[in-house]
């Protein structure tokens, strides 16, 4: 065994492309190499007891912590820890799923990585339960807030009937972030419930759709301004809510025209994700922020996405 030296720095490259991926993640030691870097910047430590004197078992592709003789690898208390899937295809499928402005379904995963259906579609689960932001930081200044409903056509009922439909809410502040999330209902009291969670206090207003179950959320501080959409009012000023219908726009192609329906249990895993992906829509280090966000996520088992009483 050998002792172990701090990783190298390795040049922070933006905008990941899928030759560059290929080129420089071809390998497995690469990957490895890779996560090492970024979960251990300062230098390697024991994920059990912190000790900094580790040895590297090379054969193995292991470390041994001189303190307390655990044997770790890269993976171990991460969400790759219990893949037997290659990193490589890994690191492809995460800038796949970054990248795919409209997501991509588990069934195009399978087949571009060559993979088992099951697979695929609990790789795709795991990268999205990394995009979780739990730590989001409430919206400020002007925001657009609305509801939309995600679900197929029932025959023998008209265009608006949402029996069968979930229902979603969204608020953005201009100019800065997406908040989404999957609701029982779009009464006065789930509304505002989500946008007291959402939306700073101190906000300068917050514009909605003509609704009856929005009145009541502006405060002395916030002022509330609508459009009348029933009255073909869809502009009025700087008074709109067409930012936050644009982002439902995208993900009403992103589940028509990737994913072709998806299901109540699982809609939170998929409004993550394509919160993440919007919010840092222009963001050049995407790639490797969402590698790091998977070093240090939870790991989510396969019981736990297809249990039905599982939390989602």
């Amino acid at each position: 065994m050998a002792r172990t030296r701090p990783p190298r720095p390795k040049p922070v490259k933006p905008a990941m492309t899928l030759p560059e991926l290929i080129d420089e993640f071809g390998d497995e030691d690469s990957c490895r190499e890779y996560l090492e870097h970024l979960r251990w910047p300062n230098g390697m430590q024991c994920p059990r007891c912190e000790s900094d004197k580790i040895s590297r078992i090379v054969r193995r592709h292991k470390f041994d912590c001189d303190s307390c003789r655990y044997q770790f690898s890269v993976r171990a208390g991460t969400i790759f820890h219990d893949s037997h899937l290659p990193l490589r295809k890994w690191f492809l499928a995460v800038l796949l799923m970054c990248e795919s402005r409209k997501g991509i379904s588990a069934n195009q995963m399978k087949r571009m990585l060559k993979v088992h259906p099951k697979t695929a579609w609990y790789l795709c689960h795991r990268i999205r339960s990394a995009m979780v932001d739990e730590r989001a930081e409430l919206i400020d200044g002007i925001v657009e807030v609305d509801e939309t409903y995600v679900g197929g056509k029932v025959r023998g009922r008209g265009r608006g009937y949402t029996g069968n439909k979930a229902t979603v809410v969204g608020a953005i502040e201009r100019g800065g972030k997406l908040r989404v999330r999957h609701v029982k209902g779009s009464d006065r009291a789930t509304l505002h419930e989500f946008i007291s969670s959402v939306v700073h206090d101190g906000a300068e207003a917050i514009y909605t759709d003509e609704w009856a179950a929005y009145k009541g959320i502006a405060d002395e501080d916030t002022r509330h301004e609508t459009v009348n959409h029933r009255a073909e009012e869809w502009v009025r000023g700087d008074v709109h809510t067409n930012t936050v219908e644009s982002a439902w726009s995208l993900f009403d192609r992103a589940v028509i025209g990737s994913y072709h329906k998806v299901s109540h249990k699982h809609l939170p895993a998929y409004l993550d994700e394509f919160a993440f992906r919007f919010n840092n829509r222009e963001n050049p280090y995407l790639f490797r922020d969402t590698i790091i966000r998977l070093i240090s996520a939870e790991a989510m088992t396969y019981e736990a996405l297809t249990n039905p009483g599982a939390p989602s």
